[in-house]
């Protein structure tokens, strides 16, 4: 097994053996994936996140010997997570879920090499009760957000809570929108990117546009325009690592700040001031204002907004 560090989320790159062949899928990655249920695993194959040869695949799938397995999730954890005293910005909670407005820098949960200060350890000192759906590393975790993203995340308090949740995910009854700063002026108001998503074979600790990849949808508005930069509104329909990142910079208007992505933008901006204010920054320009979701128990619709933090207002102020 091959471990690769990204952030929350880790790459497994799974070989079969002889002895593996005319397994099913879900039933071999049970074996090989300790704290995570064979149904967690099979939402994931139906998710796109597990690739056999660069090719979607179902649970159902017999494995060959020759088979080439990726895998994309949170590195299990199978040690006690520690409960950590991290403030939080608590937007809503009830008996049944709670939602965050995550602040940039914080970690969404455990990975290779990263076991404390994340946001898990962070609710499991807030919060008595979690779901386990996703095993000890997840602690209630629906959905992700890059560790310098900011904004709304859901979390879970109950298995129940957390697999409704998920299913509104998987069907893309979730309505998620970001806002934004790309370099470069964007010349129409509206538009739609639609580029499958893959790890590159280059980098693997960075994701690029791959014809073999997983679907990615992404739909973005100009909210407002600058003379170097653009200011937009971004929902996506698909929930890919990095996937609004990665489609700006294919559209070649990197996010400001994203040094993974912007292929070295910040650094040719010839205002001073501003250059050394994206520099200050230590974040990209990228926070999930917007969450909306029906609520598992009630059923009533669940409308949360975060506006953006300071120093991404006081970014705009500047340019």
């Amino acid at each position: 097994m091959e471990l690769n560090e990204n952030e929350e989320t880790s790459s497994f790159i799974l070989h079969p053996t002889s002895l593996d062949t005319g397994k099913r899928l879900d039933a071999f990655l049970a074996e090989k994936i300790e704290d995570w249920s064979r149904a967690r695993l099979q939402r994931l194959i139906s998710d796109g996140d597990v690739l056999v040869n660069q090719k979607d695949a179902k649970s159902s799938y017999k494995l060959r010997s020759t088979d080439e397995i990726e895998v994309e999730l949170t590195a299990p954890i199978v040690e006690t997570i520690e409960a950590e005293d991290i403030p939080l910005n608590i937007v809503y909670e009830d008996e049944y879920l709670i939602v965050i407005n995550k602040q940039a820098g914080l970690i969404v949960h455990a990975g290779i090499g990263v076991r404390n200060g994340t946001l898990v350890n962070a609710l499991m000192f807030h919060f008595q009760n979690l779901s386990q759906l996703g095993g000890k590393s997840r602690a209630g975790i629906v959905h992700r957000l890059d560790k310098n993203t900011s904004g709304l995340i859901v979390v879970a308090k109950d298995e129940a809570m957390h697999e409704t949740l998920s299913q509104q995910f998987h069907d893309r009854k979730v309505y998620k929108s970001y806002v934004t700063l790309v370099h470069g002026s964007i010349r129409r108001e509206s538009g739609k990117i639609e580029e499958k998503i893959g790890r590159d074979k280059w980098n693997r600790m960075k994701m690029s546009i791959a014809k073999n990849g997983r679907n990615a949808l992404s739909l973005w508005n100009v909210r407002r325009r600058f003379e170097k930069f653009t200011l937009l509104d971004v929902e996506i329909k698909t929930g890919r690592t990095h996937q609004i990142r990665v489609h700006l910079a294919f559209l070649n208007h990197p996010v400001v700040g994203d040094e993974t992505y912007n292929e070295g933008r910040d650094n040719t901006i010839a205002d001073v001031k501003i250059r050394k204010a994206i520099q200050d920054l230590n974040r990209f320009f990228l926070h999930a204002e917007k969450l909306s979701f029906t609520h598992p128990k009630t059923k009533e619709k669940m409308d949360f907004h975060a506006p953006l933090p300071k120093e991404l207002t006081n970014l705009l102020e500047i340019i």
